[in-house]
């Protein structure tokens, strides 16, 4: 299903409240609350997934189901729920193919200390009779996922293939996706796949480029890339994350900047202790994926973790005893120069938030991000307060600080949504 956004819709922003149940439509960029879906618990950790046709889609992990929104509809005053369909859960990661259609969702911990689901849900969103899924078993872990368009070499009919990164042991597992929708009832087993690539066992991190149908997998060792071709999948040199001199530190994200072609991540250097998490370096990370040009700059000590990418800028947020803030990068576009540090937005603190001395991850307030690669705005949660600053990246001024009728306790997830932005080009939730 397709939607048209109203010619003169505005901008929007999706901001999921998973731990009270809430999904909250925004308008941009005065931050008016349109709609809110309750009863719904969005994945934190496989976040939102832009879809061709304005589209996105999220698995609430409470109730099991995958959930298509066509937010722009509720502009005209409709329903934004487009679409339902059962997966397994807890979703580790979700993903899509280029053409938006058919879909993979991994399942993961959860609130668990140990991995425990072996299942992986096959979607089509446009089957005949409406939107279908199917559960097969692969093994536990922490997987990754992408969709990459099949060719004849690889897939035997050209349909999309099915893509799971593996941990312990590490490897790339390449499946048909339409064998996977034709598995039999009791999720069974996925059988054989087309191809399995061995990898290092702490691979995190997943991106996939479909204008070369590059996958790319952030390990300690670096980003390993393979490519999906006629023939079957060929593994190509790894991109090291040395680069401007610097060394040291490792990527546990990736994410594709579709207007300038660069793929980005956050290099986490420092004690391995998570307590020590104020002493943690941070580097961005980037690499212009047709020129092969690659650099890093110097974020800040603590904890860093997601990024959003913007019109003509990304943005990091940094989490530390002395003072949060946004850090903005003017992203050099079509490759050329470097990307520097534009501002850094000093945020208010929040309650809760992590303490030195203690994990970063459990039982405190965090902060979310999102951008769109059509607006020139960014979007942070301050976790616990219900608040969202949404700053002009260009001159880092705040234009509205929107509250919420709900906490966003550990921060939430945001997507910050234009019509035709083209963010479905990075076809992995963010």
């Amino acid at each position: 299903m397709t939607t048209t956004p109203p010619s003169d819709s505005p901008p929007l922003l999706l901001v999921a409240d998973h731990v009270a149940g809430a999904v909250h439509l925004l308008t941009l960029p005065r931050g008016e609350l349109l709609t809110s879906l309750t009863g719904r618990h969005a994945s934190e950790h496989a976040g939102f997934l832009a879809l061709p046709g304005d589209r996105v889609a999220f698995v609430d992990d409470r109730a099991g189901e995958l959930v298509v929104l066509a937010p722009f509809e509720a502009v005209r005053g409709g329903n934004p729920v487009a679409a339902t369909v059962p997966v397994a859960v807890p979703a580790e990661h979700l993903a899509a193919a280029p053409d938006g259609r058919h879909l993979v969702v991994t399942t993961g911990l959860g609130r668990n200390e140990e991995p425990w689901s072996d299942l992986l849900t096959a979607v089509d969103l446009a089957a005949p009779g409406g939107p279908y899924a199917v559960r097969v078993r692969t093994r536990p872990g922490e997987p990754g996922a992408a969709v990459p368009a099949g060719t004849p070499g690889t897939s035997g009919d050209g349909g999309p293939l099915a893509v799971v990164r593996h941990r312990e042991p590490g490897s790339l597992a390449v499946h048909r996706h339409a064998d996977l929708l034709a598995a039999g009832p009791g999720c069974p087993p996925a059988g054989p796949p087309l191809a399995e690539l061995p990898l290092p066992d702490d691979g995190h991190g997943d991106a996939h480029d479909p204008a070369t149908g590059r996958l790319f997998t952030a390990t300690g060792a670096g980003v390993h890339r393979t490519r999906c071709s006629d023939g079957g999948p060929t593994v190509e040199p790894p991109l090291p994350w040395e680069a401007d001199g610097r060394s040291g530190g490792r990527g546990y994200f990736l994410r594709i900047d579709v207007r300038r072609r660069l793929l980005w991540s956050c290099l986490r250097g420092g004690p391995s202790a998570p307590t020590a998490w104020p002493a943690w370096t941070n580097d961005a990370w980037w690499h212009h994926l047709d020129t092969g040009r690659t650099g890093r700059v110097e974020l800040g000590e603590g904890l860093v973790f997601r990024m959003a990418v913007a019109e003509e800028h990304v943005a990091y947020a940094r989490c530390h005893p002395d003072g949060d803030e946004l850090v903005v990068l003017a992203a050099a576009p079509s490759g050329a120069g470097r990307p520097t540090v534009a501002a850094r937005v000093p945020l208010p603190p929040m309650d809760g938030a992590p303490r030195p001395g203690a994990s970063p991850w459990d039982g405190v307030q965090r902060r979310a991000l999102a951008a769109s690669p059509g607006a020139p705005w960014v979007a942070v949660s301050r976790g616990g307060h219900g608040e969202i600053h949404l700053i002009d990246a260009a001159s880092g001024v705040e234009r509205a600080r929107p509250t919420l009728p709900t906490p966003l306790d550990e921060g939430g997830r945001l997507a910050l949504l234009v019509p035709g932005d083209g963010a479905h080009l990075d076809p992995a939730g963010r």
